[in-house]
């Protein structure tokens, strides 16, 4: 195997954006009460457990509930930014799953005084630039520090899911890349000082792709990376993939490895068959947004990488022998005895 496709996937299986996911497992198996259970199936939702939001069927559409919570010690070094990150994130979590964003609530702890102002200035500020009114909440201003969690309300017409990608798609992978880092961690900022106008159309295409039949699979890159974001894709639709790590959109000068490990303001995959790729690639082209194919979906449970026109492929996950995040249907899952843990 070429040896730095070899590094790069031990970078992968070793990430800790990865390795956090694999937390969500136990948390999904103790409140979604068992594989027998209505919430662990989907019940009255449309999207079982373990989406971007939660999918309620309501009227002649779904109602989409989410919720971010942020670690103590990034509301401590930065609550202005937190607080704005609070609406931001959450508002990626609507329309990855096709929906548009109504309400947002929050939780917040601080200490007296003007210790949470710039928790609440950060949350104004973007829900100003998102067009997302901020309509209640909780707070607690006799903590010994400062803590925040966010939720949001939407609505979609036509879902976009986790579950719903299918052997021989494409996997699209989206990006803004008129931004920077926010130093020093790897998060790609092309929301601050971007138009608010330009943020929030750029958005728009998602729930427009989904109302028009052209998209039924997605998901927002979370901390995990594109390639985690990808796994966690794949594994809720029980499939495999191919993904070439050497197609991955990236700004000029920033170094793959890093670029894996990163979190965007503005970053999707998605799974488009071959009839609708040339239609979706063009819309997000036509908004400037940076845009290719960097994999294609199988029948499988593997996922291997693979880098540029090399023959080698490594091989990443193997869900027939372990979970990511546990939530692939239940009669895909291994049980227990049959997982190894890198």
């Amino acid at each position: 195997m070429n040896a730095e496709l070899a590094r790069l996937t031990a970078l992968l299986r070793a990430a800790p954006g990865i390795g956090h996911k694999r937390d969500i497992a136990r948390v999904v198996r103790t409140l979604a009460g068992g594989d027998d259970s209505a919430a662990a199936r989907g019940g009255a939702w449309a999207a079982p457990v373990g989406d971007d939001c939660a999918a309620i069927p309501d009227g002649d559409g779904y109602l989409l509930l989410a919720i971010e919570g942020f670690v103590n010690e990034f509301v401590a070094r930065e609550p202005w930014f937190a607080g704005y990150c609070g609406v931001m994130v959450n508002v990626s979590d609507i329309y990855a799953m096709g929906g548009r964003p109504l309400a947002i609530v929050d939780a917040l702890w601080s200490r007296d005084g003007d210790a949470a102002q710039p928790l609440l200035d950060g949350l104004a500020a973007a829900a100003a630039v998102y067009d997302v009114p901020i309509v209640g909440g909780h707070s607690n201003r006799r903590s010994d520090r400062e803590q925040l969690s966010v939720a949001i309300t939407g609505r979609a017409t036509r879902l976009l899911t986790s579950f719903d990608a299918r052997p021989g798609e494409h996997l699209v992978a989206v990006y803004d890349l008129r931004g920077r880092y926010h130093e020093p961690y790897d998060y790609w900022n092309a929301s601050l000082g971007a138009p608010a106008e330009r943020l929030r159309a750029d958005l728009e295409l998602l729930p427009a792709i989904a109302e028009d039949g052209l998209c039924r699979a997605a998901k927002d890159i979370s901390m995990a990376g594109v390639v985690g974001t990808a796994l966690m894709l794949l594994e809720c639709s029980g499939i495999g993939a191919t993904i070439d790590l050497a197609a991955i959109p990236r700004p000029p000068g920033v170094a793959l490895e890093r670029w894996l490990a990163t979190f965007p303001s503005y970053g999707f995959i998605l799974s488009v068959a071959d009839a609708d790729l040339a239609p979706v690639l063009a819309r997000f082209a036509g908004r400037d947004l940076a845009c290719a194919v960097i994999g294609r979906t199988d029948s499988g449970r593997r996922v291997h990488l693979r880098h540029g026109s090399a023959p080698d492929t490594a091989l990443l996950w193997d869900f027939a022998e372990e979970d990511l995040t546990g939530c692939a249907p239940a009669a895909l899952r291994p049980s227990s005895k049959e997982q190894h843990h890198a």
